[in-house]
Parts: structure tokens; sequence; C-alpha cells
């Protein structure tokens, strides 16, 4: 393994309650294939060359049945309480493996994510290639908006925002760095750019998708479901 190996940690560990189901969100199928396995194969044609899923370990048997024969090794690791506590155990994992340790960048992915583009994978690699510290891929808003408080509502101009996606990509030492200094400080992210942006970096944007939508409830998975077989 040499130091450009790009990583990925796929976060597959939530329950998917709005979704509904007897098994977790990231093992319902998608086009006869599980959201996780989607996510992994994605990530692979993209550049990844070994991916850590965090998953629910009384779950494991089944993630391993899901993603038997991907083009890249896979490692497993039990979820944590939350997700910025998967993902510092997917990076403990990294940190302890020999193999893995001397690769310079992380990919975090969200199974959820399924259908997002190897196109997308590549934008966030190269980028990290190119000297990036921190990687977000990002979609214009499409909708109107409107900023709602305590003294009521007012229209924003929806061209200063864009919606966050992922797999996001880091430097891997400053992202561990990063999550050690949640941990020490005891603060909270929804997101790993975030975590990277309190040490003071500023995270690079590149081209989201659009297919690449977090699946989260049925109506999500019957488009998912659609777009999927579109594609087959």
């Amino acid at each position: 393994m040499t130091g450009e190996l790009a990583l990925a940690i796929v976060v597959a560990a939530g329950e998917g309650a709005r979704l509904g189901g007897s098994i977790p969100k990231p093992l319902r199928e998608l086009a006869g294939r599980a959201l996780v396995r989607h996510a992994v194969d994605n990530l692979a044609a993209g550049g990844v060359g070994h991916v850590v899923v965090v998953r629910p370990p009384q779950w494991d048997a089944q993630f391993r049945a899901a993603l038997a024969d991907c083009a890249v090794p896979i490692s497993y690791v039990s979820g944590g309480d939350a997700r910025q506590d998967s993902v510092a155990r997917g990076l403990g994992s990294i940190l302890g493996d020999p193999e893995l340790d001397d690769a310079r960048f992380v990919l975090v992915h969200d199974a959820a994510r399924a259908l997002t583009p190897p196109a997308v994978v590549e934008r966030v690699v190269a980028a990290l290639t190119a000297g990036a510290v921190a990687v977000v891929p990002v979609l214009p808003v499409y909708d109107s908006l409107r900023m709602v408080d305590e003294n009521g509502s007012r229209v924003v101009d929806r061209n200063d925002f864009r919606a966050v996606q992922t797999p996001q990509g880091f430097q891997k030492d400053v992202l561990v760095t990063a999550h050690r200094n949640l941990r020490e400080e005891g603060l909270a992210v929804t997101d790993d750019a975030a975590a990277v942006e309190l040490l003071g970096y500023t995270a690079v944007t590149v081209d989201g998708a659009r297919e690449a939508f977090k699946i989260t409830d049925p109506f999500d998975l019957a488009v998912a479901e659609a777009l999927a077989r579109g594609a087959a």
C-alpha cells in the first residue's frame, strides 16, 4: 500500500427509523442490492482503495453477506452512540492497522447516500491530491428559503447557500486531530467538515450530484429505486 491511497469510512450504524422496516436502513435493498453495497461499489469505482464499514455489531453477518466479493478490501467496526462517535471508531481502526495508517486521505460517506456517482468521489479525491485539507461536495439550493426565528420569518438569498453531501474528504492527519479535539472539548458537530473547521481550516467545495441525496424515508427509497433501475 502507498500513502497516496484514499480510504473511506462508510457510516452505516444507524437504524433508519424514519424509513421503517425490521432491518437497519443500510441493509434495505435497492434494485436488488443493499444500500451499503451501492455506496461501497460507487466509492470503489471512484478510486477508493479500502473501505471501513461502521455497522451495528449484531448485524455483522448480514453486512458481510451484503458486501461479499466487493472490488475493494473491507474492514468492519462497531458503531458508536452518535455519528461522530462512529466516524471516530472508523478512524481508530485505520490508525490501528499498519497497512492503512500510511494513507494520506480519508473520505467519510453516509451509506444512505447510496447512489452518489463515482464522478463525485473522483472530484473529492482530485481536490485532496491537489492539496486541499477538507473537501465537501455541494449542490445549489433550488427552493426558496426563509429564515425563521423568534422575530418571525424573512426571505434569504438562496444563492448564498449550498446543500452539503458526502463523501467528504480530508487529509487523514487533520481529520484525526479534529476528532481528538471534539472528544477533548466535549463538542458535537453535524458533519466532519465542521470538525475540521473548528481547527481553523477551510473546506474546499466541489460539485455534488442530485443522485447523491440522502435516502431517509419511504418516498426517498421509491425515488432511488426508480433511478437505480433506470440506470441498470
